[in-house]
């Protein structure tokens, strides 16, 4: 049993509640952010759906402490990598497309084509400038996320640069 202030009075919530709260607040803070770093790296709505509900599934069974909110970030991306990396490794397996995707495929823009010749770089390269851009983690924080030096991440952002360029 716990016990947190509302409006005045206490409420008393039990432990299932509390684990509730904590998995709702972690859904809504995170969710949207590790859907679109996981779409980024498998490239399919549907396996980043499934990527994303693993790790919310992980979070809820481990119920993994952390002592900041850097650390609960990081340890939400790096495990939503680790996901997408067993999706594509699964992938290589199943070769097929979902239908609602394949209605999206002739559909093209500047901005999708940008998009796309990202996605279609290297992992190492996608990752990190996706992190770097889209998702605005200092570099810092994706060599922490990586388990890479941050000598690395910039060089990945340095050659990952290089290639959309080229490529563009």
């Amino acid at each position: 049993m716990r016990t947190i202030s509302r409006g005045g009075g206490k409420v008393i919530l039990s432990a299932l509640q509390v684990k509730e709260t904590t998995f709702e607040i972690a859904y809504n803070k995170y969710s949207k952010m590790l859907y679109r770093l996981a779409f980024s790296i498998v490239l399919s709505g549907v396996d980043a759906e499934d990527a994303v509900q693993n790790v919310f599934y992980k979070y809820l069974c481990k119920e993994p402490e952390f002592g900041t909110e850097e650390y609960e970030r990081a340890w939400f991306v790096r495990v939503t990598i680790n996901q997408c990396k067993d999706s594509i490794r699964r992938r290589k397996v199943r070769t097929t497309l979902p239908l609602d995707e394949i209605i999206n495929l002739g559909v093209y823009d500047k901005q999708s084509e940008v998009l796309s010749t990202l996605f279609s770089l290297p992992e190492k390269y996608k990752t990190v400038l996706i992190l770097y851009y889209m998702e605005g983690f200092k570099v810092e924080e994706i060599a922490q996320m990586a388990e890479l030096s941050k000598s690395a991440v910039k060089m990945r952002l340095s050659r990952g640069r290089e290639l959309l360029k080229d490529k563009l």
